[in-house]
């Protein structure tokens, strides 16, 4: 009886297993087989000998993010850039969806969400292009068009760390607003028509339907798009930090942060023990936090916890 029972679950389940097998197979290969290399951390890696043979240090690699005269100022820069890009992208991506939401004509919501799409499927490099073309010194667009304009005089954007903080916080927006906003978009479609209708027969207004229908319902998605974002606190984003400022030395109190500094320890001194310890630093550090930051929301809302 078993053996018959067991081939009809089989013959059941097995279309799902073979549509999974690929994304299965492609994770295990790229995330679970190259963690063998955590021990590079711990080693002082000789090719010659191989990873196995080279000699173990111990942490000594991590003595290079903690001792370093920089290390306070990459760690606060890192830290400081992800809390505002979080706290800022996720404030107006929900503004932002709940205004394309409330757009009637289907094909200007549709041309909406590809607009605010675009720049998040763009290359960093283009962007940094283009970034170039408003603040290059002599050709900008800010110094030649925009500046003038109001009586001032030209800006040397590639000499002062002071403008930075913005300028990137701004291109991470532009850039990255796209994302979270079709994730609210979905979140908000997806709610029940039937209680707006009857919020409005009892004269709510449109601030109160948001504040009491929309936003309840959009918190398992802020919650699970915060949660993930914090996991990777202690990780920027390579491109906008190096590629956008033009890897520019004057800037780099304001745009260095782990990732670019241990990309130009890496070059200058070919320690990939080094970059390994930063890795699993940065992994261990990002997963401590998403365990503190869901056992919080655990606490608050049993139910929108991930696990």
């Amino acid at each position: 009886m078993k053996s018959p029972k067991r081939k009809r679950q089989v013959k059941r389940w097995l279309p799902l297993f073979l549509m999974m097998a690929p994304g299965l197979i492609y994770i295990f290969i790229n995330n679970y087989i190259p963690m063998f290399g955590i021990i590079i951390a711990f080693k002082k890696i000789n090719f010659q000998k191989g990873i196995f043979a080279s000699p173990w240090v111990g942490f000594d690699n991590f003595k290079f993010l903690f001792t370093t005269d920089d290390a306070l100022i990459i760690t606060r820069n890192t830290i400081l850039y992800n809390v505002v890009f979080i706290i800022l992208n996720t404030v107006l991506g929900i503004i932002l969806a709940i205004f394309i939401c409330d757009i009637t004509s289907k094909k200007a919501k549709k041309l909406y969400q590809s607009a605010v799409l675009l720049p998040y499927l763009m290359s960093i490099v283009i962007i940094s292009y283009i970034v170039y073309a408003f603040l290059a010194t002599e050709n900008g667009m800010l110094n030649n068009s925009v500046l003038p304009l109001f009586g001032k005089e030209p800006v040397a954007w590639y000499s002062q760390p002071g403008y930075w903080p913005v300028i990137l916080t701004l291109v991470n927006i532009w850039k990255g607003l796209g994302y979270g906003c079709l994730i609210y978009i979905s979140s908000i479609n997806g709610i029940d028509r039937a209680f707006f209708e009857a919020a409005g027969l009892d004269g709510a207004s449109k601030w109160q339907q948001i504040r009491y229908i929309t936003l309840p319902a959009l918190i398992p998605s802020i919650i699970t798009l915060t949660l993930l974002s914090i996991g990777r606190i202690f990780y920027s984003d390579f491109g906008l930090f190096y590629q956008v400022p033009l890897d520019s030395g004057a800037l780099y109190s304001t745009t260095n942060v782990i990732d670019t500094y241990v990309y130009r320890g890496l070059l200058k001194l070919g320690n990939t023990g080094m970059s390994s310890a930063a890795g699993v630093y940065q992994s261990l550090v990002g997963f401590i936090l998403v365990l503190a930051a869901n056992l919080t929301v655990r606490k608050v809302s049993k139910e929108n916890a991930l696990f």
